[in-house]
């Protein structure tokens, strides 16, 4: 996730973050905050009302039963909510979220009021990408939970504002992928895009009945090294399950980088990457390799790559690739 997961800033926080927040709210304060994290719920499964130091109550969240929320790699996440609340004139402070992993290992998090102080967003930053290094995806995980709640604009939040500005980017006619990209290839595997060689078979999927057929690459362009401005989609695939005991869901997620001006087709008809948004659909792998399904793009950058050579690969037939398990199309194919 390295395209998504930066350091966060306060830069970020034009944090109309909570729009549901309650009129009786104030400010979260350092120690508050702090101290917050310090709270453990008994029985997460029964403790919905809980006080502590008969100064502060963790309210379960909208009376929600748990998330419980699985990735590709199979392993299964608990995530619990609560409203983190004064006592006195019972003012929200937050919300504390509590996720459990799959060996029983809990982790604290205190989502700070929208009211609060750029210091502390830091913070919470600083301990949502802290917890991100040991547990892989947490924030995405996170954001996605979070993202049902509070829309959005969390997602952005989370991830920070520390992008190399578009403008610093190189934008032109190259019509390409960083050289990193994985592209699928006939025989099942896949190669770096960098190492694709003349006479390579790849695949190339019909965007209508989904049928995936081989095609021969005829050459692969590779363009001057230069700090090309890319295009980062996060997509998601989530299905979710409610039941008596929370809410399931299995969480699938492909990634893509490309030069803005590259044509992808989404749902709604062909689009530039630069111009794909937050809801569109793009036809993907699904998690066995052997069929194709929509995801959902959920987060778009844009940002200057670094110095580096881009390249595409040039085919004798078919109008699409696979790439990073996302089909986009052929430069020049419409």
């Amino acid at each position: 996730m390295k395209f998504f997961f930066l350091a966060a800033s306060g830069a970020m926080l034009s944090l109309s973050v909570i729009a549901q927040e309650q009129p009786a709210s104030r400010a979260i304060t350092t120690d508050e905050y702090e101290k917050a994290k310090t709270f453990s719920v008994k029985d997460l499964d029964k403790d919905t009302y809980v006080k502590f130091e008969n100064t502060y109550v963790l309210d379960r969240y909208e009376s929600r039963k748990p998330y419980f929320i699985t990735g590709d790699d199979g392993m299964k996440k608990r995530v619990d909510m609560y409203k983190l609340i004064l006592k006195d004139g019972m003012q929200e402070l937050g919300t504390m979220i509590y996720y459990t992993n799959e060996k029983g290992k809990l982790y604290k998090v205190c989502l700070p009021g929208f009211k609060a102080d750029s210091k502390i967003w830091e913070k919470y930053f600083t301990d949502i990408h802290a917890i991100d290094k040991e547990e892989p995806n947490f924030v995405l995980k996170l954001s996605y939970i979070l993202s049902k709640e509070f829309g959005f604009q969390l997602y952005k939040a989370s991830t920070g504002g520390k992008d190399i500005s578009k403008e610093a980017g190189t934008y032109g006619t190259d019509i390409c992928f960083p050289g990193n990209m994985k592209v699928s290839m006939a025989d099942g595997s896949t190669k770096m895009l960098s190492k694709i060689q003349a006479g390579e078979k790849v695949i190339t999927v019909d965007a209508v009945t989904h049928t995936a057929k081989e095609t021969i690459v005829k050459e692969l362009s590779v363009h001057e090294a230069k700090n090309y401005a890319l295009t980062n989609i996060l997509l998601l695939s989530a299905t979710e399950k409610r039941s008596a005991t929370g809410t399931d869901v299995q969480l699938r997620t492909k990634e893509l980088s490309v030069t803005p001006n590259h044509p992808l087709l989404t749902t709604t008809g062909e689009k530039h990457a630069g111009e794909v948004k937050e809801g569109d659909k793009v036809l993907c792998k699904d998690a066995q390799g052997t069929a194709y399904k929509e995801y959902t793009v959920f987060y778009v950058n844009e940002k200057a790559g670094g110095l580096q050579k881009v390249y595409n690969i040039v085919a004798e037939s078919g109008d699409t690739f696979i790439m990073n398990d996302v089909m986009v199309m052929q430069k020049g194919k419409n």
